[in-house]
């Protein structure tokens, strides 16, 4: 099928139409293949708002600044479209405002309502007017003025009643303890004086001390030489073998102590055995019968007398009864 030239012009002018107002649409910052939801607002000022800034809801940048018109011909407000390319629901009564930075750039900020109704594509977003930082600024410092003022008036009224305490009188006594002060700090120095000397004599003395203890440092390291000497002979003793002998002297005694308990052994069964103690108290009783009948009767057992007459007395058979110890 041929083609007349008739169409192939009419779908030329057709395509150069198109591209004409797409090109008219991109110069004019609108989208030409895609389209978001678009909602405007008006501003009595936008500031330094520009085209592209953030549009935020809660921090989070739900779309951009798409353009910026005069609202009428005397530009007694400014119509700010904004384009929302994030999907997000926005309640009919949400209120936009411009919020201002110092460092960054400007920024719409939508605060969300609690309609159920949602704004749609093309709908008006109401607005509201922000101080901005600078009225914040300017909010904050008023107060903070005003209280500085009073703390000025404190100050100057301060100022009055001292300037009034201040008078002749006062000021001669300020004075006098000024020259007061002058005489105490004169006295002062010059009782530093007088002690500087004794302080000075005093360092010498300390300097002397360390001074002999300098020069007897090896008198010092003799002694400490001899203690390490002494301290070494004592480690050096035998005191092991000294223990031992001990031991050995100690088991000796121990022995003997033994052989002595022992009953069958003479210490022992004379120590033990209650007879053979009876048998020596006998034996002494005995012995003490004795002597008493020889003292008493002493010519039974001796008799040299050649005419004298026998003593018929008969024997003790216990100890003589004594009116004092006998020599």
């Amino acid at each position: 099928m041929k083609i007349s030239n008739e169409v192939k012009v009419g779908a030329l002018a057709i395509g150069a139409i198109l591209i004409l107002i797409a090109g008219f649409r991109f110069l004019k910052a609108k989208d030409i293949f895609n389209h978001t939801p678009k909602l405007y607002a008006i501003f009595k000022s936008v500031g330094g708002l520009e085209k592209s800034n953030f549009v935020k809801i809660n921090g989070l940048t739900v779309g951009t600044v798409y353009s910026m018109e005069p609202a009428d011909e005397n530009v007694s407000a400014v119509k700010v479209i904004l384009s929302i390319t994030e999907d997000v629901n926005i309640p009919a009564n949400s209120v936009a405002y411009i919020e201002g930075s110092l460092l960054g750039s400007s920024a719409i900020v939508i605060e969300r309502g609690d309609s159920k109704k949602r704004l749609e594509d093309g709908n008006r977003i109401a607005t509201k007017e922000e101080a901005g930082l600078l009225g914040n600024l300017t909010s904050e410092a008023k107060p903070l003025m005003n209280k500085v003022k009073t703390v000025a008036d404190s100050v100057t009224l301060l100022l009055s009643n001292f300037n009034h305490i201040l008078n002749a009188n006062t000021q001669r006594d300020l004075q006098n303890a000024i020259a007061n002060l002058n005489y105490s700090t004169a006295a002062l120095n010059q009782l530093l004086t007088g002690v500087n000397k004794p302080l000075a004599q005093t360092l010498d003395n300390v300097s002397a001390i360390t001074g002999n203890l300098k020069n007897q440092n090896e008198a010092i390291e003799g002694i400490l030489s001899n203690a390490n000497t002494f301290t070494g002979n004592l480690k050096q003793l035998e005191f092991q073998q000294t223990i031992d002998s001990l031991n050995r002297t100690i088991s000796n005694l121990n022995a003997a102590v033994s052989n002595i308990n022992n009953p069958n052994g003479s210490l022992g069964a004379l120590m033990n055995d209650r007879q053979v103690y009876n048998k020596l108290n006998d034996v002494l009783l005995s012995a003490e019968i004795l002597l008493d009948d020889l003292r008493v009767h002493p010519k039974r057992y001796v008799n040299i007398s050649v005419f004298g007459k026998k003593n018929k007395a008969g024997e003790l058979t216990a100890p003589a009864i004594k009116d004092s110890v006998p020599k």
